[in-house]
């Protein structure tokens, strides 16, 4: 089964994200919804990555705050498209997230969406055009 894997830094990012899986629902779109830490849960974070992969997963939309380092890591263990959604909050209320998100290094390409729900809801526009063009492309 070909899906969506929606990985949260943390459950306090539910909220914003069920606006990027209330819109996959809406196309029909199948996604599975985790919470997995890049820095709580490194282990756990590599580990879904392949067996996502392994259950059907084409795309791959990070959400996290702060340092926000979880699509880089996903970026370093698949070569599936990765799509980055900073969250608000901290200090710098986001831009430290944005910016995290935004300047991987080369090799690491991850998509970056605006922070938020409109973020949220452009990344699950992006995965399906990016679903779209996997299939189209096995």
């Amino acid at each position: 089964m070909k899906f969506v894997s929606i990985v949260m830094g943390s459950k306090s990012d539910y909220d914003v994200m069920k606006s990027c899986a209330d819109t996959l629902e809406a196309f029909g779109v199948q996604y599975e919804l985790i919470i997995s830490s890049a820095h709580r849960s490194p282990e756990r974070t590599k580990d879904y990555i392949a067996k996502a992969e392994a259950k059907g997963a084409q795309v791959f939309i990070a959400a996290a705050g702060m340092a926000a380092h979880l699509a880089g890591v996903l970026a370093s263990k698949t070569i599936r498209p990765i799509i980055g959604v900073p969250m608000k909050g901290g200090a710098m209320d986001g831009m430290d997230a944005m910016l995290s998100t935004v300047q991987m290094p080369s090799g690491m390409p991850v998509a970056t969406v605006a922070l938020g729900n409109a973020g949220a809801v452009n990344a699950a526009y992006l995965a399906m055009h990016l679903g779209t063009l996997i299939a189209m492309n096995p």
